[in-house]
């Protein structure tokens, strides 16, 4: 598929409330993620607290919070990779669940699954029913190497969305740019398709900051240079092992 193309995509049908298939084994043993993973979800997680932050807005975000919705099936839920809730809930970081139908826990309102090769196929196909049945209001698939699910095409960008009448759509599929009606942005794809961020213009342009991209463009303007443009994570990094080397050096 060119860059840029997206296939829209309308998947209507029934759901159950629960499945023998989504009961969440606490005492399993979790599946460690992969470096590629903890990045891509780092910086998704740095981004929208920021986000939050800014708005004043009484919001979570973290990941792998267990989403309950059902208490006549207490252990059924989903684990977002990442998330973020508003309101947070009563008890914020030290809640180990939300369970929606308890006061003051609400479902998330974006939900991120981050795909590799052992989770492709629940990603592609089981994950949207689980959300859909769990209140989430938007749902973004990434497949940073297009792992895709078997027998299926890859997409790197999935988003899903629900409806005014508690529907439950695809209403993107494809490389990227996406539109996040529930955030009011625009998805991402940078670093050469490894990573995932949120703009203000589908170009790219105006990407939203992390905390350390924001205090470097403040200190930047205050400094004269003029307006930070928000460099790829990579230059970033290295930028910063640059700014580290030189201190060491000075220090000795």
């Amino acid at each position: 598929m060119a860059s840029g193309t997206a296939r829209r995509a309308e998947i209507q049908y029934e759901v159950p409330i629960a499945s023998d298939r989504w009961v969440l084994d606490d005492d399993a043993e979790r599946m460690p993620e992969n470096p590629l993973q903890v990045a891509i979800c780092d910086l998704l997680k740095l981004i929208l607290t920021a986000w939050c932050n800014r708005r004043g807005a009484d919001a979570l975000v973290s990941g792998h919070i267990a989403v309950r919705w059902d208490p006549s099936h207490p252990r059924v839920g989903v684990e977002p990779d990442v998330y973020l809730v508003e309101p947070s809930p009563p008890l914020g970081l030290h809640d180990v669940s939300l369970r929606t139908w308890v006061a003051g826990h609400a479902p998330p309102r974006v939900a991120v699954e981050v795909v590799n090769d052992e989770t492709a196929d629940e990603d592609y196909y089981e994950q949207p029913q689980k959300y859909a049945a769990s209140g989430t209001r938007e749902l973004w698939i990434f497949d940073p190497l297009l792992c895709g699910p078997r027998g299926g095409e890859p997409y790197r960008l999935q988003v899903w969305r629900r409806g005014e009448r508690e529907e439950f759509r695809r209403v993107y599929a494809g490389d990227g740019p996406a539109r996040s009606d529930e955030l009011s942005a625009w998805l991402v794809v940078t670093d050469g398709g490894l990573r995932l961020r949120l703009a203000d213009r589908p170009d790219g342009t105006d990407l939203w900051p992390t905390p350390e991209e924001a205090a470097r463009a403040g200190t930047r303007t205050r400094s004269g240079v003029g307006e930070f443009a928000y460099a790829p994570l990579g230059d970033i990094l290295a930028e910063v092992e640059r700014l580290r080397a030189e201190l060491a050096r000075l220090g000795r």
